[in-house]
């Protein structure tokens, strides 16, 4: 190939995709005769080819077929970041629905986010219902989910689509409402389809293909599946048996991180945040997270790119961006050791040697982490507010 076209469209030594940033290691991604990736060619077909009007009339009927025929109209699952905000938004300010509103609490929710929930449920005036599992077993799944799949979110992931679920059953709410398609950034499913968020999906992608009973068996005894209930996907005879459907609103209206975050922050007082490894320019992205530099930092070990990677794709697409400007913030932000990291470390009871060794393990080739050059990021005005108990 040509040299110039070597100098345009690789970084740490990784192929990129030659209109947007995103690179060979991305997850499900593939590259055509043209060098552009298989979520750029979605994001044409959602701006193309997709009526979004259609669409915004077939979700006024869905909500209509389920408003006031329970307690509830939906189950919204919530976490305070800025697509289940906006989500909550539209559900109660656009659609006119009465949601449950449901939070998986991982753990770690940074304060700023906390005061952002409290203010979002009492401007809206929604019922509100959170849930927090058993923190000495979230120190075990996190241990054992890190040293399996170099990710240690695994309680998280599971939790935060599993418990919502059970709650629909439980209170006999067939509706769920989530906030983006994953079509927005892979190609697990595609904008062609209306996604629907169930076991299936959950198997895919959500449990990093592990389950509960699996986690039962690895950690030995030290757990057992009574324990790790918030964390199974329901039967799916019961959800057949309630008609639950569970959706994305991203699949009926047109998704866009950045008007969102402008309008839930006019709306609602939404207050955006610094997050580690992330430009300042994007306030909203994963503000909600502690220990979003960590896991940033771990994806970028294993795969060369990580959050800055991912937003600045999405400002290209969008026409926000050149692929230049892009490529500078990625060399200023990515990459750098998170102050978070020791924070992190002693919550897993382990020491940074072992946290390289299991990172390398899982790195995706081409990529070769150089631990040599690493800068350190700066410390989150936060962290010295940040408390976990052994």
């Amino acid at each position: 190939m040509q040299t110039d076209f070597l100098n345009t469209h690789i970084l740490n030594n990784l192929w990129r995709c030659t209109r947007c940033t995103s690179t060979e290691t991305h997850e499900t991604i593939q590259f055509d005769g043209e060098g552009v990736c298989n979520i750029c060619r979605q994001h044409e077909f959602k701006k193309e080819k997709i009526d979004w009007n259609a669409r915004k009339s077939e979700l006024r009927e869905l909500a209509a077929q389920y408003k006031g025929k329970s307690d509830y109209d939906c189950v919204l699952p919530f976490s305070g970041g800025k697509d289940s905000t906006f989500t909550l938004w539209y559900v109660v300010a656009e659609l006119g629905l009465k949601p449950l509103v449901v939070s998986f609490d991982h753990g770690f929710y940074r304060p700023k986010t906390i005061e952002n929930n409290e203010r979002t449920q009492r401007k809206l005036g929604v019922d509100f219902l959170k849930f927090r599992t058993d923190w000495k077993i979230v120190r075990k799944l996190m241990r054992e989910s890190l040293r399996r799949k170099g990710d240690f979110d695994w309680h998280a992931h599971t939790g935060t689509f599993a418990y919502p679920m059970r709650v629909a059953l439980n209170f006999k709410v067939p509706f769920v409402l989530w906030g983006e398609s994953s079509a927005e950034y892979t190609a697990y499913y595609s904008y062609e389809d209306t996604e629907e968020v169930d076991e299936r999906r959950f198997h895919r992608f959500v449990d990093l293909g592990i389950t509960a009973e699996d986690m039962v068996g690895f950690l030995g005894g030290e757990v057992t599946l009574r324990d790790l209930e918030p964390y199974r996907y329901p039967n799916v005879r019961d959800l057949k048996s309630l008609g639950v459907r569970s959706v994305c609103l991203g699949s009926y209206i047109p998704w866009d991180v950045r008007t969102n975050y402008e309008i839930i922050h006019k709306e609602l007082g939404w207050q955006g945040d610094q997050v580690e490894g992330v430009a300042p320019q994007y306030p909203y992205e994963k503000i909600e997270y502690q220990l979003q530099g960590a896991r940033d930092y771990i994806k970028f070990i294993k795969r060369g790119y990580a959050r800055t990677t991912h937003l600045t794709s999405i400002d290209i697409r969008n026409g926000r961006m050149t692929r230049e400007e892009a490529k500078k913030l990625i060399e200023k932000y990515e990459g750098k050791r998170p102050e978070s990291l020791d924070y992190i470390l002693k919550i897993l009871d382990m020491d940074e040697a072992e946290w390289r060794r299991i990172a390398v393990a899982q790195a995706i080739p081409p990529y070769v982490h150089d631990f040599a050059n690493e800068k350190r990021d700066e410390p989150l005005w936060d962290m010295k507010l940040w408390d976990w108990n052994p």
